[in-house]
């Protein structure tokens, strides 16, 4: 990370200097791509590249980098939002590094772009309030963290566990009970990592652009996009998408080449292993069907039905250790190979986290949202509010002392 901070400073100053010469600054850039793309490759990447040709994945022990995604789309950020104009240079190398470093997302986003944060970087001043809504916002992550996304974890893990890449020993209404747990564990885990950070990031000053907006609401996989991890697909979007010509270009089967090497990219960025690549071009094929076809709109009233039906299989291959594995457990999901039609696992689970899940559907609603707005000058709301917010905190401490289990998903990328 630190060579990345020198690197981009670096390079960013080298950019800024040669203003006059586009075309030097155009060299620059690729430079920066091929050495960020040649870092990846080697701690990301490397294993699964030889795996390809030899059948071995781990051939090279090879450590690696907490957070290395997160903190390499951000150094391209900064030389790429200097390079256009869209933030000012920094002659400091200390803040570059507080940029690429900047701790409450560094290792589980958002990937906050230069562009929105380099005015604050030299210039942010703190407040109370400010401090007061971070404070707020961190609560409610960490609520969703521990409370939620913990208890899924656990069921869902044991499902996902019991699946190989021949058989399963699950029945059919189990393995969609594991479907929805994972389906609902990454949300919340993933979005209160980013309400953790938005609010770290307030206390502070910085204010970070959302990266969720109730993404299981949607009505189609494009508008699903558009509410799931906002920041990594406005980053792909800004930085490949529209330099590759986005949709405007002539002809609809570069659009389609264009839109296939985003979504590409968006996949193997996950990790390397063929189900991430898989998952990706899944989205590829269904967005392409929606822009072509419409079929979400030929879908009527099922439309949310239909992408949450298609959002759920995608998790279940995002999940699955292999290509063979997800196989197994999709074609179980729909009567293929399960172990019949429930079993006492169901009705024990139902017992013990029935009401996470009904917790869970709430909060991925914009219910409480609604709520706040409506009554958010009320005074005797607002204290029942502050009560609720120590409970879920208290809560919060008490689960996390209380039970070690705290898998980390977003590790990987």
């Amino acid at each position: 990370m630190l060579f990345m901070i020198l690197l981009h400073f670096g390079l960013g100053l080298w950019i800024d200097r040669n203003a006059e010469d586009k075309n030097l600054q155009k060299l620059i850039l690729c430079l920066m791509v091929v050495i960020d793309v040649c870092i990846l490759g080697y701690f990301k990447y490397l294993n699964f590249i030889v795996s390809i040709f030899t059948g071995k994945m781990d051939t090279f022990k090879i450590a690696l980098p907490i957070g290395i995604s997160f903190f390499t789309f951000q150094a391209i950020s900064y030389v790429v939002d200097v390079y256009r104009g869209k933030g000012k240079v920094q002659t400091n190398f200390l803040n570059v590094g507080l940029y690429i470093s900047l701790f409450p997302q560094l290792i589980a986003g958002p990937i906050v772009r230069y562009e929105t944060v380099a005015d604050e970087i030299e210039h942010r001043k703190e407040n109370l309030n400010d401090f007061a809504v971070g404070v707020n916002r961190f609560i409610i992550g960490l609520g969703k963290k521990v409370l939620l996304a913990n208890q899924f974890a656990v069921m869902s893990d044991t499902v996902f566990g019991n699946v190989n890449s021949t058989s399963t020993t699950n029945s059919f209404l189990l393995l969609w009970m594991g479907a929805i747990a994972y389906t609902l564990q990454i949300f919340f885990d993933f979005a209160g990592y980013s309400d953790m950070a938005i609010g770290l990031g307030r206390m502070f000053g910085f204010h970070f652009l959302e990266n969720f907006k109730y993404p299981y609401i949607s009505k189609s996989i494009s508008e699903f996009w558009r509410r799931w991890h906002i920041s990594l697909q406005t980053w792909f979007k800004d930085y490949i998408y529209i330099p590759l010509g986005g949709s405007r270009v002539k002809s609809k089967v570069r659009l389609v080449f264009n839109i296939f090497v985003v979504w590409f990219l968006t996949g193997i960025w996950h990790g390397a292993n063929w189900t991430f690549i898989v998952w990706g071009l899944m989205y590829f094929v269904l967005l392409i069907l929606e822009k072509f076809f419409h079929v979400d709109q030929k879908m009527g009233r099922f439309k949310h039905v239909y992408t949450v039906f298609f959002v759920m299989l995608g998790w279940v291959l995002f999940r699955s250790d292999s290509l063979s594995s997800a196989l197994v457990y999709i074609r179980s999901m729909f009567g293929f190979g399960c172990k019949g039609f429930m079993d006492a696992y169901v009705i024990q689970y139902c017992q013990q986290y029935g009401l996470y899940f009904i917790m869970g559907i709430l909060c991925s609603m914009p219910i409480f949202k609604n709520i706040n707005h409506i009554f958010k000058k009320n005074m005797i709301y607002n204290l029942v509010y502050i009560v609720c917010m120590c409970g879920i905190l208290y809560l919060s401490i008490i689960f996390i002392f209380s039970n070690a289990y705290n898998p980390f998903i977003y590790f990987n990328f």
